[in-house]
């Protein structure tokens, strides 16, 4: 799925939202993840259906994941700009450098809104890779998918890192804190 294709970094930051193709498997674990997040309780939302496949849950998860950072660091763009952010984050401690392993190999420094922005163009890419995401139904994962995720994982952490430690007083501002919160707390709870 590519961009829309304006050329305003901040209208680009927005991609189409990802989703399982209806009927598939993925779309049903879908609906049940929008079921029991309705419920409010987040822990039971992250653990695996009876009878389901770990890996068909990781992927779904991971789609869900990649909308949900995708939509919450969009309401920030227009605030984190290369002069307000000219490095990746979170705190003095954390700088997060870029690296894709493939056209970029050794971690380079660039801007918060720049790294997010690779993160996204990364991911996107694993998630439209047939090889690592399979789309058919009964299609199987590669042997490292699990790998694959944790690394998409790490990577999403760093986004809301950056969120918490540099623009926490914005989304309060912008009355985002509860959704945010809510998360980060199911991205956390099903990471663990």
């Amino acid at each position: 799925m590519s961009l829309f294709g304006l050329g305003n970094r901040n209208q680009k930051t927005f991609r189409p939202k990802k989703s399982a193709p209806s009927g598939s498997k993925g779309a049903q674990l879908q609906k049940h993840i929008d079921a029991t997040l309705g419920s409010g309780n987040l822990r039971e939302a992250v653990k695996l259906p009876p009878g389901e496949d770990i890996n068909e849950w990781l992927a779904v998860n991971t789609v869900d994941f990649f909308n949900q950072v995708n939509i919450l660091f969009g309401t920030l763009t227009e605030f984190c700009t290369p002069s307000n952010c000219p490095s990746m984050t979170a705190g003095p401690k954390y700088e997060y450098r870029w690296a894709d392993g493939v056209t970029i190999k050794k971690p380079i420094e660039v801007s918060a809104p720049k790294y997010v922005e690779y993160l996204m163009d990364w991911i996107e890419s694993q998630l439209d890779d047939e090889t690592i995401f399979p789309q058919r139904l009964g299609a199987p994962f590669p042997t490292n998918f699990r790998d694959v995720v944790k690394t998409i994982f790490k990577r999403l952490f760093r986004v809301y890192a950056h969120i918490y430690h540099s623009h926490f007083q914005k989304i309060v501002s912008l009355k985002e804190e509860a959704h945010l919160n809510t998360c980060f707390k199911h991205f956390v709870l099903f990471t663990w």
